[in-house]
């Protein structure tokens, strides 16, 4: 969301001018509404959200296996934690 200076000029960050890019491209490219827009940008957030969850659970095995509370650590689905 820009900034607004008191006389109502709008201020855009570069974060919000890269992101309005991405949305132009998306168009462009790929015929995407406003509707798919919404949609694909909050499909990112989540992907966001959760890469941040998993790179924090992964730090916290990696501390309780230095630690030496997991010994082993059991399977699951075939595969190796």
């Amino acid at each position: 969301m820009p900034f607004r200076s008191p006389g109502g000029t709008r201020y855009y960050s570069v974060i919000d001018i890269e992101k309005i890019e991405k949305v132009k491209d998306w168009i462009e490219k790929f015929g995407i509404n406003r509707a798919g827009i919404e949609i694909i940008t909050d499909l990112l957030k989540e992907i966001n959200e959760l890469e941040k969850k998993n790179n924090f659970l992964e730090s916290e095995l990696m501390r309780f296996k230095s630690r030496g509370s997991l010994r082993e650590l059991p399977e699951k689905n075939g595969r190796n934690l």
